[in-house]
């Protein structure tokens, strides 16, 4: 299985360079991300540094610092997105089964847009806020919302369809392209609205989720399959489960939550001084024993004979 240029927790984007000479595009994005920022500290520079007093310098520096983050990201994905415009005015991204192999145009520029993409992506993921993963994923081409939840999902960059309230769960896979023996298969994935996608799924590319539906953790979808709405998915690869009935009115209602209070807390307060207990000494259990010990003795000499 390939390793798509995505967001998600871990190594972010794939670490194989299609040729060497290709260095010169993160070089080349690198340095044009950073002049930005350096004209930006030389202004922050001019305007509150002085060398006899330097508090206010100081003091917004840590604000600065977070703002000139956001704008080297920014500026990052501003520098690739001129380059994904001009590599795709030679050749554009489609769908389709290619061969793997550096003769074939399609696999060789699919090449290229994941080097282009791997640093914004890389350093956007690293701030702490999720918007901007929102951002990179709109600006590369991939139709989603704000309202998505995908912080935690590794999620392809381009021919991606998101709905609206979509939650993809930690270290699940949405991927659009992927590469199986010497073919790689890059189709459309449309996942519609209110989809709940269980951690440490997959998403294969050609997937149709329709509305309300749910793919359970540790399940596998194949290429081009179709997933009904309303339905539960399950398995490797998946199949339907049982009707989805977590989005009907009044479910509050049909839970019945008859739960003994009482009874849990006595449960959990026994538990607890039975592990207070394990825990004791090994000098104080043996003085609890000797207690212990002649506790029974003066009970056998106070019983009549």
């Amino acid at each position: 299985m390939s390793v798509p240029c995505s967001l998600r927790v871990g190594p972010f984007t794939s670490n194989i360079l299609l040729k060497k000479r290709f260095i010169a595009i993160y070089i080349a994005i690198i340095w044009l991300s950073f002049i930005p920022v350096l004209m930006e500290l030389w202004l922050y520079w001019q305007l509150l540094w002085s060398e006899t007093n330097a508090l206010y310098f100081y003091l917004f520096l840590p604000l600065f610092g977070l703002l000139a983050y956001v704008s080297l990201v920014f500026s990052g994905l501003f520098v690739a997105k001129i380059f994904l415009i001009v590599i795709n005015a030679n050749h554009s991204p489609k769908e389709g089964i290619f061969e793997r192999s550096y003769s074939d145009k399609d696999y060789r520029y699919w090449n290229i847009r994941l080097i282009v993409k791997k640093y914004p992506i890389w350093i956007a993921h690293k701030f702490p806020f999720p918007f901007l993963d929102n951002i990179c994923l709109r600006l590369f081409g991939t139709k989603t919302g704000f309202g998505n939840s995908l912080f935690e999902g590794w999620v392809d960059t381009e021919f991606i369809e998101f709905g609206k309230n979509v939650i993809v769960g930690q270290a699940s896979i949405i991927q659009s392209s992927v590469v199986i023996g010497n073919l790689l298969i890059v189709k459309k994935v449309i996942i519609k609205d209110n989809v709940k996608i269980g951690a440490h799924s997959v998403v294969m590319p050609g997937t149709i989720i329709e509305e309300n539906c749910i793919l359970a953790a540790h399940s596998l979808t194949t290429v081009d399959q179709h997933l009904e709405k309303d339905w539960i998915y399950v398995g490797i690869p998946c199949e339907k489960y049982k009707i989805n009935g977590f989005n009907q009115d009044g479910l509050e209602e049909l839970i019945n939550l008859n739960i003994d209070i009482d009874g849990i807390r006595e449960k959990y307060e026994k538990l607890y001084e039975r592990g207070e207990r394990i825990h004791v000494g090994l000098l104080q259990r043996k003085k609890e024993k000797e207690e212990k010990i002649q506790q029974e003795k003066q009970r056998w000499q106070k019983v009549p004979t």
